[in-house]
């Protein structure tokens, strides 16, 4: 497997405690900055209002494997929670796209830390990537 970084996230979260909890929970911007030679990958992406951001978590702990979530007393499994910490910690955030400008995205809704490598980035679909029977 050959994962290739395909940007940076660049905002004002540097540490552990900077970041929200979840992306959603923030109107912070962050800019995402695309390499130039991924830049025709952009193309048509000003026309979207939301994107999937896949973005690698290089700070989290690649050993945990049990953690407990948030306003939980109980410890779960890392692939049944949403811990940044887990074997392969690839992050996703749903983010607002504010404006694109050549290679750089300013969004809302992304919670990672500053420089963070970026994956992948993919149209968001509420028809697709959300369960309307799901409460």
């Amino acid at each position: 497997m050959n994962l290739k970084k395909i940007g940076v996230i660049h905002n004002i979260y540097k540490e552990k405690g900077d970041a929200p909890r979840q992306g959603k929970l923030s109107n912070q911007e962050s800019t995402i900055e695309i390499f130039p030679e991924y830049i025709d990958g952009l193309d048509g992406i000003e026309e979207l209002s939301h994107i999937i951001v896949l973005y690698w978590g290089d700070r989290a702990n690649r050993e945990t494997l049990k953690s407990t979530p948030p306003g939980s007393e109980t410890e779960k499994g890392v692939f049944a929670i949403r811990s940044p910490h887990r074997p392969n910690p690839i992050a996703l955030c749903v983010c607002k796209i504010n404006s694109v400008k050549e290679n750089k995205i300013v969004v809302t809704g992304l919670d990672a830390f500053n420089d963070s490598p970026v994956l992948d980035i993919k149209v968001y679909v509420p028809k697709i990537d959300t369960d309307k029977d799901y409460e």
